[in-house]
């Protein structure tokens, strides 16, 4: 038996800086509806449902105009709702699918045609794959001219994923600033190896997002704050947003997803700085048209 979720705090509102036009939010979990989509029996986190056209309203409130739907590990491989969530945005959005490393060229390439556009993996989902598999599905990626989402535990784990990741082939993205803990500082190993990579290697990539569950001071989670002004310092045009919606299986007060939008843009330093994480990085990266 999994723990439940609490639901998402459901007072959307219009964040005090209007977000640049063509934001895009990267990381979203669509969940549900359940009987459509079925909750994976392999599962950690059981969440309420929330839907594709709810999150379609929060776009419409916070002033959100592309999304990227990434499959939540609740739904383990099915991704039938990932691939729904993508057709009902059209254009505006994109998919990221959890899939096994022996999947078919055939099933990928429906994917492809669906809005897909990259494969992710992660060292602590219960539903998903490993980072064991990394070798293999930068093949699989590559051939698709895909991209791979890398989800750690900790961001320490980058240290030993180095050799590897400094010579990716592809374009791949660290999820939530590698998840490092407020406590760690930004000193800890781990990031500093992050914010090497991210220098040096034109085809990483890191999301500034979830920092409200690495915070260990809580909320407004300014011991976060230090970690994303290093990235922004270090490389600004390969950072991209996400919200995490609808934050499943977090402990801890809900985080307002307007006042996350409304951080990013004031941690970015300047309106010209996030336009390029909110709006023009992950166009280049996703392929949207500006």
């Amino acid at each position: 038996m999994t723990n439940p979720c609490q639901p998402p705090d459901p007072n959307w509102r219009v964040p005090k800086t209007q977000p640049p036009a063509g934001t895009c939010d990267c990381h979203v979990h669509i969940m549900g509806p359940f009987d459509r989509f079925a909750l994976s029996e392999q599962r950690g986190y059981t969440p309420e449902e929330c839907s594709i056209e709810t999150y379609q309203e929060i776009m419409d409130i916070l002033g959100i105009d592309r999304a990227v739907i990434v499959q939540g590990s609740a739904h383990g491989n099915d991704n039938r709702v990932t691939v729904d969530a993508v057709g009902k945005l059209g254009e505006r959005g994109r998919g990221i699918v959890l899939v096994p490393p022996d999947i078919s060229d055939t099933e990928l390439e429906v994917f492809k045609s669906a809005g897909i556009c990259g494969l992710r993996l992660s060292t602590i989902s219960k539903a998903g794959y490993g980072t064991e598999h990394l070798t293999t599905m930068v093949k699989r990626a590559q051939e698709l001219d895909w991209m791979v989402l890398l989800h750690f535990g900790n961001v320490d784990e980058i240290v030993g994923q180095m050799p590897l990741l400094e010579n990716m082939p592809i374009n791949f993205v660290i999820d939530h600033q590698g998840r490092p803990l407020g406590k760690q500082g930004t000193d800890c190993e781990g990031f500093q190896a992050l914010l090497k990579l991210v220098r040096n290697s034109d085809n990483c990539w890191v999301k500034l997002s979830s920092w409200y569950r690495q915070s260990t001071a809580g909320p407004p989670y300014e011991d976060m704050r230090p970690f994303i002004e290093a990235l922004v310092e270090a490389r600004p045009d390969k950072l991209i947003w996400g919200s995490n919606w609808p934050h499943p299986n977090f402990i801890g007060k809900m985080p307002n997803d307007s006042d996350l939008l409304q951080q990013m843009i004031d941690w970015s330093g300047s309106i010209k700085v996030a336009e390029k994480i909110l709006v023009n990085n992950p166009a280049r990266l996703f392929g949207f048209v500006n």
